[in-house]
């Protein structure tokens, strides 16, 4: 079941899901056939969401359901199908606006591009788009007011039913003509909808040329002042400089300002060098202190032979003087008054970190040892935090507790004959085993 939707930006061919939404597909084709959305607006458009239309007042507040075109304003709202539950997925769904009491009237809308899954169960899907997907890419590019309406008014021109599957109800009478465009078109601000905007009516070539033109000498200016190049993209060169080019390089600048001088004061002379080789590279800007200056050097100067060149003069479109025109931040002090602190090169070049080895070695003072090899430990000098000294010491005198009190015989009666004041020399008595071993070893 389908239904052709003639706009005035182009033709829609909707076709309705009348299996799962019964009920809104009979309202809707219904009042297709009263012709009840001719000439409706779209009168709220978002670009890349929705285009909401069906109303005939244009506000989002009229319009009623086919119960209530027939009986009165009584059954102006028709209960929205919720079951089975179908997603705002596609490009071109096609979508009841529902109320906040789940009830819609004639007002419906497209999706203008896909996933809008916040919108399900929030609207009653009816329908989606099968011919006609440049028209709603038409409707998401037009320029909207600050309510969304479009600038040039869109509308309904009319509504041909395709295939009805549902019998017309006893007291449906479909009008014999269409109805006249309402006062929402007529009586309104904006564009209308048969206007031809056309901006090069009745100009020229070398107008519509000069107009093209213009544009895109005014793009290119935005473009220019996005990436810094000029400080406005209005901005304009002086009007009181010359660009002389063609030059002879051994032209200097008191040569030009002698000879221009003579059309009025000179406020700057200056042929433009290369700033590694200082060469000239054969052009300048000359500014003048008046206009009138200018223009009169401009008209006598082109084209004139100076040191066996012939020079060409033009105005200057150069935008330099005006872009530095803006204060130069001052480079910072060495010295900040805020803090009285000092920075030198050590400051701002970071040294490379070094290891602990080498800097034991670098401040020993009259040490002229090579550096250790890798793994090589300095215990001579030696960085240590106040707890691990603590706990050193202690390991110290634990560990000679313990070789006090935990000595081999040998060492014992060695330390018995300190005591008594001698001196032991003589081993103890070697056991059967520790001679025999002894003399294995002298055999080997």
């Amino acid at each position: 079941m389908a239904v052709l939707i003639e706009t005035s930006v182009g033709d829609l061919v909707v076709d309705l899901y009348t299996k799962e939404r019964p009920k809104t597909c009979l309202n809707f084709l219904k009042l297709c056939k009263l012709k009840y959305y001719n000439y409706c607006l779209f009168y709220n458009v978002q670009s890349n969401f929705i285009a909401q239309t069906g109303d005939p007042t244009a506000t989002g507040e009229g319009g009623t359901s086919l119960l209530g075109a027939l009986k009165g304003e009584g059954f102006k709202y028709v209960e929205s199908e919720a079951v089975p539950r179908l997603k705002h997925a596609k490009l071109g769904t096609v979508s009841m606006v529902t109320n906040e009491n789940n009830c819609y009237t004639s007002q419906f809308f497209f999706t203008l591009r896909e996933n809008l899954d916040y919108l399900d169960g929030k609207h009653c899907v009816f329908g989606e788009v099968a011919e006609g997907n440049d028209v709603l890419g038409k409707l998401s590019q037009s320029p909207v007011d600050k309510d969304g309406r479009p600038l040039q008014d869109v509308c309904i021109l009319h509504t041909v039913i395709l295939e009805d599957p549902y019998p017309d109800p006893p007291d449906l009478a479909p009008p014999s003509r269409s109805p006249s465009p309402p006062a929402t078109l007529t009586d309104t601000n904006h564009i209308g909808v048969d206007e031809d905007i056309d901006e090069f009516e009745g100009k020229s070539a070398a107008e519509i040329q000069e107009a093209i033109a213009l544009k895109e000498s005014k793009a290119n200016a935005h473009i220019l002042e996005m990436v810094g190049d000029i400080p406005d993209a209005d901005a304009k060169p002086p009007e009181n400089v010359l660009f002389v080019c063609k030059l002879n390089p051994a032209t200097s600048s008191e040569d030009l300002e002698i000879i221009f001088s003579r059309f009025g004061p000179i406020l700057s002379c200056e042929v433009i060098r290369d700033q590694k080789t200082g060469d000239s590279l054969q052009y300048a800007f000359i500014e003048f202190e008046t206009e009138d200056d200018c223009i009169k050097a401009y008209f006598k100067m082109d084209n004139v032979l100076i040191d066996d060149r012939r020079i060409h003069v033009d105005f200057s479109q150069s935008l330099a003087k005006t872009k530095h025109n803006k204060p130069i931040p001052s480079q910072p002090s060495p010295v900040d008054d805020k803090y009285e602190m000092v920075f030198d090169d050590k400051d701002l070049i970071p040294e490379k970190r070094k290891g602990k080895q080498d800097r034991d070695y670098k401040n020993r003072e009259g040490s002229s040892s090579p550096r250790p090899r890798r793994g090589y430990r300095d215990t001579r000098k030696t960085s240590r935090s106040p707890r691990r000294r603590k706990f050193d010491s202690s390991h110290r005198k634990n560990e000679k507790e313990r070789r006090k009190y935990s000595r081999s015989p040998r060492r014992k009666e060695r330390d018995h004959g300190k005591e008594r004041g001698r001196s032991s020399s003589k081993s103890p008595k070697r056991t059967k085993s520790h001679s025999s071993r002894s003399h294995n070893y002298r055999n080997h």
